[in-house]
């Protein structure tokens, strides 16, 4: 009865009780608690969930909290009977408004496999011992710090989940996972160093507004930009490079060789500003050095900046080679010389090349466009310009 209950949010689970003698305290035993305010007043969802949890006699497996008013006090204390209980699975969204502190005892929640936090301010205890179980991690519109951060994620030996998003207080990111496979990173910082040699997945977005990009680097250091951020994603299958990361990755971009070849690298989707040329360098850069590329996925994005580095380029494209690539494409083109410029490359660059495929976003004459692209000489007999 309780697996079946625990379909159903709190309230409706204990009105169960008043149906038959069998169901009277079938409740006390669900092994999912879901609490949810809705339409609650603030004092009758505190005094509901006071008697749940203080009720509730089985083990809780996962507990569910989504609320919109606020609850400081009394999450501190629905945190502690919680704990009591070992979950192995914990999704805590704050709704308010206002960030909250996350209770200290939730870190002595050893048991947890799954934890997804929302709007949320994260101190680590001095006593947190880690989570040892812990295999997935959200993190989302949360507050921290460098030191907090890092010692969260690599006290958790078997971490493979990893999402960080819209996140303050972090100036320098730092990931040791060695186990984590999937991660995803959008927010404003200064610099981030990834220590991940099984990562296969990777989403990588910089705020806009972050100053990452903004500082000159030293000219002794520029390739530590990447190295850091990329040096020890040997194992990556699949990067996404979004935001203004492209553009602090080109930081280093004069280097024409990466710290790493991606040797399983197969797709990557970047979103890029084809008249940076500092910006194409570093594309290019990190194209050559993933020698298994299937797919390359581009979004063209609007940049005042020009022509930079050009010989550098042009040293660099001569050499390149793009045997195993299939498949190319680039969304929002404003159907702009430089973007059929990169276009002209793949094409000259890819044997195994079939489909390049343009999403027509511009206003320019489409006409005219097309002809160019239609004209290119392309190295791969199959290969297929297509523009909707």
């Amino acid at each position: 009865m309780g697996d079946i209950l625990s379909h159903l949010n709190v309230e409706e689970a204990v009105r169960t009780s008043t149906l038959s003698s069998t169901w009277r305290d079938a409740w006390t035993d669900m092994p999912v608690i879901c609490l949810r305010d809705g339409n609650f007043t603030r004092t009758k969802f505190i005094t509901l969930v006071d008697m749940v949890l203080s009720l509730h006699k089985g083990t809780i497996e996962e507990f569910y909290i989504s609320v919109k008013r606020s609850y400081h006090d009394e999450l501190a204390r629905w945190m502690l009977m919680l704990s009591r209980r070992s979950p192995r699975s914990g999704i805590i969204k704050l709704n308010s408004g206002l960030e909250y502190r996350i209770p200290s005892c939730l870190f002595s929640m050893g048991n947890l496999m799954f934890l997804l936090m929302e709007n949320c301010t994260i101190r680590l205890p001095l006593v947190f011992q880690g989570f040892k179980r812990l295999t997935h991690l959200s993190l989302k519109l949360f507050s921290s710090t460098d030191m907090d951060i890092k010692n969260l994620i690599s006290f958790c030996p078997v971490l493979t989940d990893l999402r960080l998003v819209r996140f303050e207080g972090i100036r320098c990111l730092n990931i040791q996972a060695p186990k984590l496979e999937y991660l995803k990173v959008v927010g404003g910082f200064e610099d981030i160093n990834l220590d991940a040699p099984n990562l296969e997945w990777a989403f990588l977005s910089l705020n806009p507004k972050a100053k990452a990009y903004q500082s000159v680097p030293i000219a002794h250091d520029m390739e530590s930009y990447v190295r850091k951020s990329l040096g020890s994603l040997t194992d990556i299958k699949t990067l996404a490079i979004s935001g203004i990361f492209m553009k602090y990755l080109s930081k280093g971009c004069i280097l024409t060789k990466f710290p790493a070849v991606f040797h399983r690298l197969e797709h990557i989707y970047l979103v890029i500003s084809f008249s940076d040329q500092r910006q194409v360098l570093t594309t290019c850069s990190l194209l050559q050095n993933a020698p298994n590329l299937k797919k390359l996925d581009m979004w063209s994005h609007p940049s005042s900046t020009r022509d930079q580095d050009q010989a550098s380029i042009q040293e660099l494209t001569e050499q390149m080679q793009m045997v195993h690539l299939v498949t190319a494409s680039v969304k929002c083109s404003q159907g702009l010389d430089y973007e059929i410029d990169f276009v002209a490359k793949l094409l000259s660059w890819s044997p195994a090349l079939e489909e390049v495929k343009i999403e027509w976003k511009g206003e320019m004459d489409r006409s005219m466009v097309l002809t160019k692209l239609l004209a290119l000489p392309r190295v791969s007999p199959r290969a297929k310009i297509i523009v909707t």
